[in-house]
């Protein structure tokens, strides 16, 4: 199923919760991300949840991104708003959107944070360049925190201080992909570093666009990369307070990201010619390591 099957996905029996769900955890395990992902450790009832939210994110950022949605994203995201607006208010026509309804009702979720996430992949169909890194903390606030924020909720967590560290760790691995992908993005028409900061180091749009690769870049990256390292450290106490297996999944995401930044760094920050990814071999040792130190 591609995206924009999935997205055209329609319900053959508007009851069939269950079928709805498996659609989502399907979704799921088709797709390939850096970090775990609805994972078979967790608790039955959370997992189904897990994978609902995955499936209603996964839709939409692909609607922002692949090639089978251009010329209609924004006419695609707003009908995807428009579904989440109306859960438990009209009959729900596509999967995602029965399961959903399942979810939000079932845990009482906040129908803001799913719109967040909407109003993100919004933001990148239009907006391409962010003046200050106050904007694209912005735009993590409502990208990636929503989703950390949804897991703790999920799990039954509501405490504003542990809500406060997952915001830390979601914005970490937001940004440690935006370092990853410079290059990615670049071919996209997106830039995610600000333009305030390519002035502080001297590097330009045009330099960037012509692979250069100096000092000036150099420094930018590794201005990016502390104060991302630094958001790792403020979110590090939180799967301490979290039960098992929540715990390790959280412990092992936060792994992940923080050896794709160690990558970054030992590749010289030079992501415009070499994307750091993790392997299965690299999962492997992370696996290892969360367990070791659970």
């Amino acid at each position: 199923m591609n995206a924009l099957e999935a997205y055209r996905a329609r319900l053959e029996d508007p009851k069939d919760a269950a079928g709805a769900f498996a659609f989502c955890r399907n979704l799921a395990r088709r797709h390939y991300e850096n970090f775990p992902v609805a994972s078979l450790l967790l608790p039955r009832g959370a997992r189904r949840h897990v994978a609902a939210l995955y499936a209603f994110a996964r839709i939409a950022d692909d609607i922002s991104d692949e090639p089978e949605h251009e010329g209609a994203r924004r006419e695609r995201l707003e009908e995807w708003r428009r579904q989440l607006w109306t859960v438990g208010q009209e009959p729900a026509r596509h999967p995602v959107f029965l399961a959903l309804e399942q979810t939000l009702r079932e845990l009482d979720l906040p129908i803001q944070l799913f719109d967040d996430l909407l109003s993100a992949f919004l933001q990148d169909v239009d907006k391409k360049r962010y003046a200050t890194h106050e904007e694209v903390l912005d735009y993590c606030r409502r990208s990636a925190n929503p989703v950390g924020r949804i897991v703790l909720l999920i799990h039954g967590y509501r405490a504003p201080e542990l809500l406060r560290l997952s915001d830390a760790i979601c914005t970490a691995l937001q940004i440690t992909n935006f370092l990853q992908d410079v290059a990615v993005d670049l071919k996209k028409d997106r830039i995610y570093i600000s333009e305030k900061d390519f002035q502080q180091f001297g590097y330009s749009e045009a330099d960037l666009r012509m692979g250069v690769v100096n000092e000036r870049f150099r420094n930018l990256m590794k201005h990016e990369w502390k104060r991302t390292r630094a958001l790792f450290e403020e979110g590090r106490s939180l799967w301490s307070r979290l039960r098992w297996p929540l715990s390790w999944e959280i412990r092992l995401t936060w792994l992940g990201g923080v050896e794709v930044l160690r990558q970054v760094e030992s590749i010289g920050f030079d992501t415009l010619h070499r994307r750091p990814a993790l392997g299965k071999l690299d999962w492997a040792g992370l696996i290892l390591k969360s367990l070791a130190t659970r």
